[in-house]
């Protein structure tokens, strides 16, 4: 049993660092599509794949972080679970809403590119706020009721 926690918990924080790292990549990503228009198809389907690489992060991060609770004992009521939970699903409702439309306008040009770009970056500042909230309850564990 101690094994089997042991390789979900890897797999946990393996899809953790897959789920947050990448996303800072889009900080100098964003900065050049700013500058340069002859790249933009690749560099907005790089966007994409990093997003869409995060996102998929997530649900095994979510997965893993079940059976970990599960297999750990973990009480579901804990707050720092509960917590964790519901940032996490804030974090889920924001990835939907914030990333894809505004790739897609982008795409499109139907609002100005200089627009799309900040509010594109302005969406990873927010997402890396909410995933580092949420790793902050999962890593600290606070008792909070």
């Amino acid at each position: 049993m101690f094994i089997l926690y042991t390789i979900i918990l890897y797999l946990h924080i393996f899809s953790v660092i897959l789920a947050v790292g990448p996303i800072f990549v889009l900080f100098p990503l964003l900065n050049k599509l700013k500058k340069q228009i002859e790249f933009e198809k690749s560099i907005i389907d790089l966007v994409r794949f990093i997003v869409r690489l995060s996102k998929h992060a997530g649900h095994v991060l979510v997965t893993t972080g079940i059976l970990l609770i599960w297999l750990g004992g973990w009480n579901w009521l804990d707050s720092w679970i509960v917590m964790t939970v519901l940032v996490l699903m804030c974090s889920i409702f924001f990835m939907a809403r914030a990333f894809s439309p505004a790739i897609r306008k982008l795409e499109s040009g139907e609002e100005g590119r200089d627009v799309l770009i900040s509010k594109l970056k302005r969406s990873v500042i927010y997402y890396v706020t909410i995933l580092l909230i949420a790793m902050w309850f999962m890593v600290q564990k606070p008792v909070l009721w």
